[in-house]
């Protein structure tokens, strides 16, 4: 089962392959370095520039960026108070306090290994849990496909937290993007509007970078930096190897901290912030001095950036076996694996075993670059970054955005479409209403309707067919547990409360 990855192995060392996981690192790095920049605009701007690259070459970029940006919310956290990402809320507890006394460089430094070792282990999760996972899958037929796209919108509509009928009208929003275009088996136009250039249908990357990519910048420009921070240019620096003698007290939460991460992003739409929080109370509920955190505890720092980055590779295992994301950025990727030719799902193990098994290596390579290039870079340097102007760094970015899309078909109308939805997802973003299910709705709605029109041509237009075997009905019970879990445990902790 694990032959071929190993076989994968020697691809990924190859120069282009290796040397884009690098410049992805040092790119998420200082993507993550700016508060308002995410991993997740930042894949969503650099897939139309990997059109022309190989496949292990733009996944390596991705995987770099991701582990890169999960890191470098923390140097924002750590010397002004202001997570770079959303990940590194809780690393603001301890970090901050920790620059005020001078020790920025060790918290920083902290906050490196204990990144790269959560990515350490997230990655060894997705190369030893995916495969397995992979094979059972490949026994689905059409029915039970479609029944597992099902479960995927469901499981991040129910489960994404908030209001679920936001996320209903999102995923709906998402289904209605994907059936425009030619219909696929009678070729008959849908919801084109008379437009030439949408017969094949919405392009992903174009989604992606309206709905992820423009509103962060809007509100980049919006927002102006307000700083009380330390002075970047004192933060207290200390070398790696200083740092580390400091942290041999650190193994339990490092463990732990990794375990969570590892679990919470397999979860679908849980993400880096729920485990950071989790796993900083955790370490923080069985310390032997729990009255020191949240005043400069290195321990905080630790648990918290080990978990918000554990969760990175791990979110990969649902979305590359089943095609369900833990987290936006790896509904992101699934869409940068699209632009390639790649579906998500068990026949990418079978047919693409080189590509999905490097792109694994290639996650666990970015987990180990953190400490070379983080630890000896994202001080003085990065820092720095912060003192840019926003108004220069968002202009620069719809630059990028606007060159990238538009070299997709060479047309205007790209743009205009882009912008369109860049509007979209600034007003659902203000409304409230959660992105990944726009992209898993459109990952997951022709998906689903080929499989569901192939189930039914099997089963000769009797929908009983999609019910006829235990895989389905269990899936099906999966789903209707996941729609109803919510609102069950809602009830049950407020019968709880009024007794």
């Amino acid at each position: 089962m694990y032959s071929d990855l190993i076989h994968a192995l020697p691809d990924v060392f190859a120069l282009t392959n290796f040397a884009a996981v690098i410049i992805g690192v040092i790119a998420g790095i200082v993507v993550g370095a700016m508060p308002g920049l995410s991993a997740t605009m930042a894949i969503s701007v650099l897939v139309p520039f990997t059109f022309g690259l190989e496949p292990l070459v733009a996944l390596g970029l991705m995987a770099g960026i991701y582990n890169g940006a999960m890191y470098g919310g923390a140097i924002p956290a750590v010397l002004l108070r202001i997570p770079g990402t959303p990940a590194a809320v809780a690393t603001t507890f301890d970090g901050y306090p920790m620059a005020q006394k001078g020790e920025g460089g060790f918290a920083l430094q902290v906050a490196v290994v204990s990144s790269a070792l959560g990515g350490i282990a997230s990655a060894f999760a997705l190369m030893l849990l995916a495969p397995p996972l992979s094979r059972v899958t490949l026994l689905f037929g059409p029915s039970e496909v479609f029944w597992v796209a099902v479960f995927g919108l469901a499981s991040i509509i129910f489960l994404l937290g908030g209001n679920p009928i936001k996320g209903l009208i999102s995923a709906c929003f998402g289904v209605f993007v994907s059936v425009v275009g030619s219909d696929p088996i009678y070729g008959n136009d849908r919801f084109t509007f008379g437009q030439l250039e949408m017969l094949d249908g919405i392009n992903i990357v174009i989604l992606l970078v309206g709905l992820y990519a423009l509103p962060p910048v809007i509100d980049l420009l919006e927002t102006p930096l307000k700083t009380d921070g330390v002075n970047s240019t004192k933060l207290g620096t200390e070398s790696l190897w200083k740092a580390l003698p400091k942290m041999k007290g650190f193994g339990m939460t490092w463990v732990r901290g990794s375990l969570i991460g590892i679990w919470i992003g397999i979860l679908p739409g849980a993400g880096g912030s729920m485990a950071a929080f989790m796993s900083y109370n955790e370490a923080r509920r069985t310390s032997k001095n729990p009255d020191a955190w949240g005043e400069g505890e290195p321990e905080g720092v630790a648990a918290a950036e080990t978990a918000n980055n554990a969760d990175t590779a791990s979110a990969l295992i649902p979305a590359l076996t089943l095609g369900i994301p833990g987290t936006a950025v790896a509904a992101v990727m699934l869409g940068g694996l699209l632009v390639h030719g790649l579906q998500p799902g068990p026949m990418l193990f079978r047919d693409n075993p080189d590509i999905v098994f490097g792109f694994m290596w290639q996650f666990l390579f970015g987990a180990i670059l953190l400490v070379l290039l983080g630890g000896s870079l994202a001080t003085n340097s990065f820092a720095r970054l912060l003192n840019l102007p926003r108004p220069l760094l968002g202009s620069v970015i719809i630059v990028l955005m606007l060159i990238g899309v538009y070299s997709i078909h060479g047309r205007m109308f790209d743009v205009y479409l882009m912008l369109g939805f860049g509007a979209v997802g600034w007003v659902m973003d203000k409304l409230k209403f959660p992105l990944p299910p726009v992209v898993l709705g459109l990952i997951l709605g022709g998906f689903a309707e080929e499989n569901l029109r192939l189930a039914l041509r099997i089963g000769r237009g009797d929908w009983m067919v999609l019910f006829q075997n235990t895989t389905s009905l269990v899936l099906v019970a999966l789903t209707i547990a996941v729609i109803v879990g919510p609102t069950l445990k809602k009830r049950y902790i407020d019968s709880r409360k009024a007794a």
